[in-house]
């Protein structure tokens, strides 16, 4: 056993090594990270960012989608570009992908990746298909800045208070303020070091974890008021209609956090939350307490995630897909 692990060791510092040349040979980077951006991706991006441009580098930050409006207070956040809203013209020949469980992830930012592109691809996703030319790929890591930090210290580089916060804000927000399982002693050295670089960790929790928009405790009331349970209480649901959204006024990030109400509950082991977009499809996102792998259940449905936070999309109304996902979150408890 000990021998596997510093094989794994030293496999891993051989690819932060790689990752770091690649890094180095180039001088203008994209980075981009997932659709639909969370706590982990954006913060992610905005480390990448940190770590090129004190190597020397030129960077473009570009989103599928906007920012989550609570995680504008990171450095260099606002400078992502939205692809929706403006998509830079120009094509790049180096990438930097963070938090992309697969090339999917990437969305329609990889329409601006050149014919031949190098690309480097940073994450912590079980699911990931090592689709970059190199691949830093950590799956016991809790959060993608995990990676990030590791790949910061082996260029023998110290995060100032903004990049600590950074790192910081992908760690809490990824293992659910330090409450989830994927909170190991690793974690915690890592938080601890942020701290004391500067990351103002009491402002940051109360910000992300305390606080709520009016909007979004509008849509909880809504969701609350349709939360079903299958027969044995082992799966509880709720959803969001697309004209929720506007009835109160939300943004998608209004959304985060509400799965976890249907998971909560005592009993419950798979939390799940469907909500209809604007384009007729529903998405989903499920929370495990370990004995389902949604991540396993997310991938047959073309979607992808952790053992314990997943999520997909399906085709079709909000019914039939609550039909399709608690059915095959059942048949996965039954086993």
């Amino acid at each position: 056993m000990a021998g596997a692990a510093s094989g794994a060791a030293a496999a891993y510092e051989r690819q932060l090594e790689e990752a770091l040349a690649f890094m180095r040979a180039g001088e203008r980077f994209l980075v981009v990270s997932h659709v639909q951006p969370d706590g982990d991706a954006i913060s992610s991006t905005v480390v990448a960012d940190w770590m090129l441009r004190r190597l020397g580098k030129e960077t473009v930050l570009l989103s599928e989608s906007a920012i989550p409006a609570k995680l504008g207070f990171l450095r260099t956040a606002n400078t992502i570009v939205n692809y929706r809203q403006q998509p830079p013209a120009e094509k790049f020949d180096r990438i930097v992908a963070v938090d992309c469980a697969d090339f999917r992830r990437i969305g329609l930012p990889s329409e601006l990746f050149a014919e031949g592109a190098q690309l480097l691809n940073i994450d912590h996703h079980p699911t990931n298909d090592s689709f970059g030319a190199v691949n830093v790929i950590r799956t016991d890591a809790a959060a993608t800045v995990e990676i990030l930090y590791d790949l910061i210290d082996h260029a023998g580089l110290t995060p100032d208070p903004e990049a600590a916060a950074a790192i910081y804000t992908g760690l809490i927000t990824d293992t659910g303020g330090f409450r989830y399982s994927n909170t190991s002693p690793r974690v915690m050295e890592v938080a601890s070091r942020m701290l004391a670089l500067g990351a103002p960790g009491h402002w940051i929790a109360d910000h992300l974890l305390e606080r709520m928009t009016k909007p979004q405790l509008l849509l909880l009331k809504k969701g609350l008021s349709r939360l079903a349970f299958s027969a044995d209480n082992r799966v509880a649901w709720l959803h969001i209609d697309h004209a929720d959204m506007a009835d109160t006024a939300a943004a998608p990030d209004d959304l985060e956090g509400l799965v976890n109400y249907a998971r909560n509950v005592e009993g419950v082991e798979v939390g799940i939350l469907f909500k209809e977009t604007s384009d007729g499809e529903v998405k989903v996102s499920m929370r495990s307490a370990g004995k389902a792998d949604v991540a396993a259940i997310a991938q047959s449905f073309g979607g992808g995630g952790h053992v314990r936070a997943a999520g997909c999309r399906l085709e079709g109304p909000i019914p039939e897909a609550i039909e399709r996902v608690v059915g095959a979150v059942s048949e996965a408890l039954g086993r």
